[in-house]
């Protein structure tokens, strides 16, 4: 995909993976759309910066739980510049409570998770499915790792990444084929999101762990994740994957130990 006058809608896109992806996509002509639900003043700093790089920004407060909003976020988009040519669907909640901790985790919390995580991509792609259609666009959903373990900073949020990846295959389907349709597992990013979720202590603890155990040793910035993304966005043969972005995690280290020669 040349980005350059493409409209892509980027949920979840006034901090994090998802700012990086709309000022990214922005430096390649793309029109954006900078979503937010709170964070008016971070958005509107994103979206000055989409618009320093070269490219228009629209920015839409809407919380993609609600359908109405998403809809509404959809036909902004359209009403502007007349076509979606991509969406990505980063917004996302959690809560961060210990694995271990099971009374640390209501009903009322998988409710409201997978209200954000997963029912508000369905309810995106449905709202953007006839505009992506007419263009031949793409969907990149954001999921997880903590897909593959179960980990992550709570179940509710580690099992609605697992929906997301299945949602992710159904709409490449049911979508197809004019809509390619992906997801980014991304591993862990160094950025605000999760250093004030576990705090700083804890956060360097859980970092050093992980790269300790990658073949990369190292962790992800929001840019690398956001490149993926990109990547997914333009690549016109490839629908229904997931791709693991994470330095290496899920391959591991090498062992710290030589085997000896015979």
């Amino acid at each position: 995909m040349d980005f350059k006058q493409k409209v892509v809608i980027v949920t979840g896109s006034a901090t994090g993976i998802g700012s990086a992806c709309v000022r990214l996509l922005a430096a390649r002509g793309a029109r954006v759309v900078v979503n937010y639900s709170r964070s008016a003043e971070a958005a509107e700093a994103t979206a000055q910066a989409c618009r320093d790089a070269g490219g228009e920004a629209l920015l839409v407060r809407a919380d993609v739980s609600q359908d109405a909003d998403c809809r509404r976020m959809a036909q902004a988009a359209l009403d502007a510049w007349g076509q979606i040519d991509g969406l990505v669907n980063n917004a996302g909640t959690t809560r961060f409570v210990g694995l271990r901790d099971l009374e640390g985790l209501s009903a009322e919390d998988f409710q409201a998770i997978y209200a954000v995580n997963l029912i508000g991509s369905f309810q995106m792609a449905r709202a953007c499915a006839a505009a992506l259609r007419a263009s031949r666009g793409a969907i990149v959903n954001v999921s997880s790792i903590s897909t593959h373990d179960g980990t992550g900073s709570s179940l509710a949020y580690a099992c609605s990444k697992g929906a997301i990846n299945t949602l992710t295959l159904g709409l490449a389907k049911s979508l197809g084929p004019e809509v390619r349709v992906n997801a980014v597992l991304p591993g862990l990013i160094d950025a605000s999101w999760l250093r004030n979720g576990l705090g700083e202590a804890l956060f360097e603890q859980v970092a050093a762990g992980y790269k300790a155990q990658s073949a990369l040793h190292d962790t992800l910035t929001p840019e690398d994740a956001a490149h993926s993304i990109i990547a997914l966005l333009a690549m016109p043969k490839l629908t229904g994957q997931l791709l693991t972005v994470d330095a290496g995690r899920r391959v591991g280290a090498a062992p710290p130990f030589a085997i000896p020669k015979p």
